[in-house]
């Protein structure tokens, strides 16, 4: 992407926000004008603030002469972010204390597959400890 200014879509948690944006090759950084339409916070010299609550921010590249880093607001107030630079693009998910907690005690299904040795292997032997699953497909 070019340096200079350019517009971004983003959807913050679904709902789509347009604001103008510069790439720096480090950051994507909004106007600070913009934040409060993108996520409904302000940026305040004691932190992010929306109606009465008070996020306090210590991180020194949130906000630039340039503008407000996109990955930084994320970051300060616990949302995740997904960036496409090529497509103009960036995600900015709900908060994880927002996300059910019911995936915290979900406990997944039995399922039987062949392991490296030739024989098969289930998940329902793992049960009680933790399980990392990986997967990987060619398409």
């Amino acid at each position: 992407m070019v340096a200079g200014v350019h517009t971004l879509t983003i959807l913050d948690c679904g709902r789509p926000v347009e604001a103008a944006y510069r790439d720096d090759g480090d950051a994507l950084r909004v106007p600070e004008a913009a934040v409060p339409k993108i996520t409904g916070w302000k940026l305040e010299p004691h932190g992010l603030c929306r109606d009465d609550l008070c996020i306090p921010v210590r991180d020194e590249s949130l906000a630039t002469a340039d503008g407000v880093s996109l990955a930084a607001l994320a970051a300060a107030l616990g949302r995740p972010l997904a960036v496409d630079r090529n497509e103009a693009a960036a995600y900015l998910g709900a908060p994880a204390a927002a996300q059910p907690a019911v995936v915290t005690g979900a406990m997944a299904p039995d399922f039987s597959l062949p392991d490296w040795r030739g024989g098969t292997g289930g998940l329902a032997e793992h049960r009680g400890r933790k399980v990392l699953l990986a997967a990987w497909a060619s398409w």
